[in-house]
Order: C-alpha cells, then structure tokens, then sequence
C-alpha cells in the first residue's frame, strides 16, 4: 500500500472516529424548572442520542433519554430541546428532592470512541437564574436579534453626533 494512502486512511478513520465532545454542562434555575445546558462539538452530522441522569443515594435515575427508558418519576416533568451544539434538559417543579449529580450523556451514531459524560452536582440553595439574554440568544435567530437592535444602534448613533 502506498504510505500516503495509508495516512489519509488513518486520519479519515480518526477523524470519524471521535464525532462529538461535550464542552459544557451547567445548571440554572428558569422560575421553578431546573434547566440542564449540555453543549457539545460535533464534527459530524449523524443523529445524536443522549442521556440525561441523576445521581443520588449512590443510585442512578434515568431522567430523559433516547439511549434508555426514562423512569416514571421524572416522565411527566422531563423534556428536552436540541439545538444546533446544545442539548437542553428542562425539568419542572424542581425541589432539593431532585438535588443530586447530573449527568448528559452523549453518542453519535457510528461514533467508535464511546458515549461522551459530563457531570455537574446540583445544589438548589446554590443554582443562579437562567439569564434572560442567553435564553434569547438560544431561542431568536440572529437576524432577529439584529432587528430588534437596530433601534438601540441608532441611537446611540443619534447621541454621539
């Protein structure tokens, strides 16, 4: 085999090899709901599956998942929302009963390398509020965002004149 085909065969196999890496997961408080960021980097357009768990009393308790069954507790108060490199756990009515270890879980379908894990511990006395800006951001398309700035860049326009 010539050399230079056997490397661009090695680095296509690794670069398939490794399709996402979760980068962040962080915790917020959106009124009464606990909201779960699990933001990731995907090298691939494969479907993606998660999980999303809790830890607690040394028991793992399946929140919401397309990899496994969800149980019944969290069922009626779990969802989830993906967007392009973030995954959004959405739960209701959270309590310092649902306090504990998160955890997302992350694979992407033909990923070789295994199912990536992040943990965060969830302290409700300890959460911050969502910000209201990052949620917009999240949920707006940046044309609309501009949009709606547009205003606010004229008038500061208007000002330094």
């Amino acid at each position: 085999m010539n050399p230079t085909v056997g490397i661009a065969v090695i680095l296509t196999v690794l670069q398939a090899a490794h399709c996402q890496m979760i980068k962040d997961l962080s915790a917020c408080l959106l009124g009464q709901n606990l909201r779960v960021d699990c933001r990731y980097e995907n090298k691939t357009s494969n479907p993606l599956t998660y999980e999303f768990s809790i830890t607690k009393d040394n028991r793992k308790h399946v929140i919401h998942s397309t990899i496994s069954v969800s149980e019944n507790i969290y069922r009626s108060r779990a969802n989830v929302t993906m967007h392009k490199n973030l995954v959004c756990l959405y739960l209701q009515s959270f309590t310092t009963s649902d306090e504990g270890v998160y955890m997302c879980e992350l694979k992407a379908t033909n990923d070789y390398t295994g199912n990536q894990i992040r943990n965060i511990t969830v302290i409700k006395d300890k959460l911050e509020k969502c910000a209201g800006f990052s949620l917009l951001i999240q949920n707006t398309s940046w044309l609309l965002l501009l949009l709606l700035s547009l205003p606010l860049l004229q008038a500061v326009d208007f000002v330094s004149l």
